[in-house]
């Protein structure tokens, strides 16, 4: 007898928004900690709390948001919260200028991990029209067909929604898939961010 192994989730991140989060991140502790051993007085604190503040924010809405998709579940966790959807409760993805999901009571949850290029999808739909020409037995001689079927005909994030979709519709009833969505408030990244605040906060009014 054979059992089955639990499928691990598959991740979904944004490049773009790592990649600025470590820049920012990198340029934050060199200013920081240049003024925490460079600066004199109140200098120091200032940065000290400065940095508190700043890097759990930086790490929220660059590093950290992320769409976990397995086969019973959806996790988004997004800067402040974590969202877990069964596929069951999920009623529809949305796309416009931000992606979202929504919950069968209507609640609706931004995934901030795919974010929408508006131009991603202007090119997707240019290669879309190009590709129709291609095929159009009438242009054949007119506009080439080598590459052009070669080129996506669908922004990466709506292909990625797409798949969302499909996946919702085909294991929302299963019975590992049933449930009522859940959200945590991601304390980890609140607390030193409030704490930060306030030590700023307190520093610049006992000037």
């Amino acid at each position: 007898m054979t059992s089955e192994t639990p499928t691990a989730d598959r991740v979904h991140r944004s490049p773009m928004g790592i990649a600025g989060g470590v820049l920012l991140l990198a340029l934050g502790a060199w200013l920081g900690l240049d003024a925490v051993i460079s600066g004199s007085g109140r200098t120091p604190w200032l940065a000290l709390a400065g940095l508190l503040l700043v890097v759990p924010l930086v790490v929220a809405f660059t590093i950290r948001p992320a769409v976990f998709v397995g086969r019973d579940r959806l996790r988004v966790r997004n800067p402040f919260r974590v969202i877990t959807l069964p596929w069951a409760a999920v009623a529809g993805f949305r796309s416009g200028y931000s992606n979202e999901v929504l919950d069968q009571a209507g609640t609706k949850y931004q995934l901030w991990a795919v974010p929408v290029s508006l131009r991603a999808r202007k090119k997707a739909q240019r290669n879309l029209a190009r590709a129709a020409a291609a095929n159009d037995p009438g242009r054949g001689s007119l506009v080439g067909t080598g590459r052009t079927q070669d080129r996506p005909t669908r922004a990466a994030t709506d292909q990625f929604m797409d798949e969302l979709r499909d996946l919702s519709e085909t294991r929302a009833a299963e019975p590992a898939a049933q449930g009522e969505p859940t959200v945590r408030w991601s304390y980890e990244i609140i607390a030193p961010a409030a704490a930060g605040a306030v030590l700023l906060a307190v520093l610049l009014l006992t000037r």
